[in-house]
């Protein structure tokens, strides 16, 4: 059975019949301001900063603004199929959980990649796990349900460490492998610089790497905190090359995900190295300042290739979601929204914010008419220009 998700907006109209209000922001911006409240200010900086002044992080956002999404009449949109096929894996909607890298400290527990899984089992959106989480990748894929996940690889300078990365997401049942590309050097972060935080140095969201066989032969049966990020130091950061691409390929026969293409050519020679997708980003504007934004690349890259393309970047509601499928994107990843949710509301909080993402986009394709993902392309969108000052 398709999912209703506008169903959504039916449900919390009910309750309120019965006095029951929301008890979390239905906005984003909403999201962002109690979550600047619940987080601590390092952690905050960490998860809501950008690079430099924050130029292209605010120009990812700024970018769906100028586009319009036509309305078609006459089309009885009554039921809604959002669901998609990604490299053989089949999701009931188009939306993902992007992988955050301090996610675990976002939730009040300290376990924040554990409640990403469960809320994936509740909500059918897949996480893509982290390398760098509070928790081992298998726990985190214990809690998927019948929920498909992804694994994100931060691919360390010892080959021998990245390929027992990989083999133990097959083994914990991860459906596909997203390799990032523009985060072998942390980019410059005024915010983070601000708090002279940055967690891992702190021995925070290192446990795929202290649970690993290979990085524990390397640290020591008895190694201290200090010794334990003194080695992560020194194998975190692969500046890789196209001569790594075929040694990434062999690593596994789950699908490949290459995440940060931001241009043609690179997409055009990604797939010739045999990638299965694209993941167009750029770091939602944290790892470098003064660039395009994410979404102006999309269609370039979409046009590219023939392979799926994965894309995220200053995405904050349904519409934006939306607007991002009619370019060509074949599924959208969120990321700052869900770990805001999280922050204010744990399984519950991240939960909310996934289902108003899905019921936004559900009831924005019912009331302009298009029934199905299929039926979003790029004429389905208009430039939306400055309006006229009338006399």
């Amino acid at each position: 059975m398709t999912p209703r998700y506008g169903d959504y907006q039916l449900e919390i109209y009910l309750n309120g019949l019965d006095g029951v209000l929301p008890d979390l922001p239905m906005t984003f911006a909403g999201l962002h301001r109690r979550a600047a409240e619940a987080l601590p200010p390092s952690v905050w900086s960490y998860v809501a900063g950008g690079a430099g002044n924050e130029q292209t992080q605010d120009a990812n956002v700024a970018a769906f603004a100028q586009w319009g999404l036509y309305p078609r009449m006459f089309v009885g949109a009554a039921d809604r199929d959002l669901s998609v096929d990604l490299c053989g894996i089949s999701l009931p909607s188009p939306l993902l959980m992007a992988p955050i890298g301090v996610l675990g400290l976002c939730a009040q527990d300290g376990h924040g990649d554990l409640a990403a899984g469960r809320a994936a089992a509740v909500t059918g959106v897949p996480m893509i796990a982290s390398t760098l989480s509070v928790d081992p990748l298998e726990d985190v894929a214990a809690g998927f349900g019948d929920t498909p996940g992804l694994f994100q690889l931060y691919t360390p300078t010892d080959r021998d460490l990245a390929a027992s990365l990989v083999n133990r997401a097959e083994a914990a049942g991860y459906r596909g492998i997203v390799v990032t590309l523009d985060t072998w050097v942390t980019g410059w972060r005024p915010r983070d610089l601000a708090t002279a935080n940055f967690p891992q140095l702190r021995g925070h969201c290192l446990a795929n790497y202290t649970s690993d066989p290979v990085f524990r032969a390397r640290v020591g049966a008895h190694a201290s905190t200090q010794d334990v990020v003194r080695v992560w130091t020194g194998l975190f950061g692969n500046p890789l090359t196209w001569d790594d691409l075929p040694w990434l390929r062999s690593l596994t026969t789950l699908p490949l995900i290459v995440k940060g293409i931001c241009h043609p050519d690179d997409a055009r020679r990604a797939a010739d190295g045999g990638v299965d997708a694209i993941y167009c980003s750029n770091h939602g504007g944290r790892q470098a300042n003064g660039g395009i934004p994410a979404l102006d690349c999309l269609p370039d890259v979409v046009a590219a290739t023939s392979l799926p393309v994965v894309f995220d970047s200053g995405v904050r509601s349904g519409s934006d979601i939306v607007k991002a499928l009619a370019l060509g994107a074949t599924a959208v990843a969120v990321g700052r929204p869900y770990a805001y949710g999280l922050a204010l509301g744990g399984t519950d909080g991240l939960v909310h914010v996934l289902r108003c993402l899905l019921a936004e986009a559900d009831l924005l394709m019912a009331v302009n008419g298009y029934p199905t993902l299929a039926d979003l392309t790029p004429r389905s969108l208009r430039r939306v220009g400055r309006a006229l000052d009338l006399p």
